[in-house]
């Protein structure tokens, strides 16, 4: 069994970050582990406060797990200001996984701000680097590379300009466009379109974190990257299809869809 790490902020009502990520490595047969660098206090309706935790915490907590279990692939998702970005690039640089996934979380779908303004510079000089793909939506992709993305030829442009900061790939996702979505892999070389379309719910709770858990759940498996990114997101588009009507707001997606229908 292949061992996951994820690196994220804590969502009390189970259907985004930590409790997303866990859900997705347990769907693809992977064993999951966490790091817990923030608690959120969060519903369907969206999030309420947050609690950054301690850098000395977070190293406790990477040096618990590392030291006793191999780590097959890491995704990171909440970071949310600079000292905590600066202690995971060195958990990184002291355990260096083979496949890491980053997911530049930014904003909930709330508008709650999950990541301070001054850190993405921190982002981008301490973890681009290192990161196998970088999985921005939109706005986190404009955010990243100083450009305006209001077309796909945009987001193509916007896509080299965050590959020289030096990820291996970049990922970004189109869901924010209109027409049909459809998220572009750059890896220096090529494009790769991976075309969608559009499911008419509100339920999409989680949906950046899933992508980005069962990307690097794929890739550890020995998939390659584009291979990876498709089948995570035929993963992530079924558990729309079949997402949950929980709460009042934006419901999550069904992380388990494939198994509870076998029952």
């Amino acid at each position: 069994m292949l061992n996951l790490l994820t690196i994220a902020g804590s969502d009390s009502c189970g259907g985004a970050g930590i409790q997303a990520d866990i859900k997705t490595f347990s769907a693809h047969g992977c064993y999951g582990m966490s790091i817990i660098t923030a608690v959120t206090a969060q519903n369907t309706r969206g999030v309420t406060d947050s609690l950054d935790i301690p850098p000395a915490m977070i190293t406790a907590q990477a040096d618990a797990v590392f030291s006793d279990i191999h780590v097959d692939a890491v995704k990171t998702g909440m970071l949310s200001c600079t000292d905590t970005i600066r202690c995971v690039a060195d958990i990184l640089k002291k355990y260096p996984p083979k496949f890491y996934v980053l997911d530049p979380v930014m904003i909930s779908k709330s508008g709650f701000a999950l990541l301070k303004d001054e850190a993405i510079n921190s982002i981008i000089k301490m973890l681009l680097p290192i990161c196998t793909v970088v999985t921005p939506n939109i706005p986190e992709a404009e955010a990243i590379s100083g450009i305006e993305i209001n077309s796909e030829n945009d987001a193509k442009t916007a896509a080299e300009k965050i590959y020289s900061f030096g990820p291996k790939n970049v990922l970004i996702k189109g869901g924010h466009l209109s027409g049909e979505p459809i998220d572009l892999l750059y890896d220096g070389r090529n494009f790769t379109a991976f075309s969608g379309h559009r499911i008419d719910t509100k339920n999409t709770h989680g949906t950046g974190c899933t992508l980005s858990a069962a990307i690097a759940c794929n890739l550890a498996g020995g998939m390659n990257t584009a291979e990876a990114v498709g089948a995570a997101k035929k993963y992530v588009t079924t558990g729309i299809e079949h997402s949950l009507d929980i709460g009042a707001g934006c419901g999550p997606l069904h992380h388990f869809y494939d198994l509870y229908s076998k029952r």
